[in-house]
């Protein structure tokens, strides 16, 4: 089931749970539809990929999926996780703002 998730592309985000708890990462990808998230340089699986004209064969490393109640936003203050809330601004904006210390996270 597909949920309004408060996590998008570009977002400096932190792995809280699983192999890679504690990790900071970019999210490269989010697939609302499954509530996943790619995040550079988290959960990184090894694939093979046949040779084509432009690519290499071989073993490839690359992101996968995380589910994205495995991660955490990053406060833009004060470099630690944080909830995400949202609030109106006087120009009528909706705008996603940090928990831990109220900052706004989209510009």
């Amino acid at each position: 089931m597909a949920t309004k998730m408060k996590v998008k592309k570009g977002d400096r985000v932190m792995v809280i749970t699983g192999r890679d708890k504690g990790k900071v990462g970019t999210v490269l990808r989010a697939i609302p539809t499954e509530s996943r998230v790619i995040v550079e340089g988290v959960n990184i699986v090894k694939r093979h990929q046949r040779q084509s004209v432009r690519d290499q064969g071989g073993v490839v490393e690359k992101e996968a999926a995380i589910h994205v109640s495995n991660v955490s936003h990053i406060d833009p203050r004060s470099s630690r996780p944080t909830r995400v809330g949202f609030k109106k601004l006087d120009d009528g904006r909706k705008v996603r703002v940090a928990r831990r210390s109220g900052e706004v996270i989209d510009v």
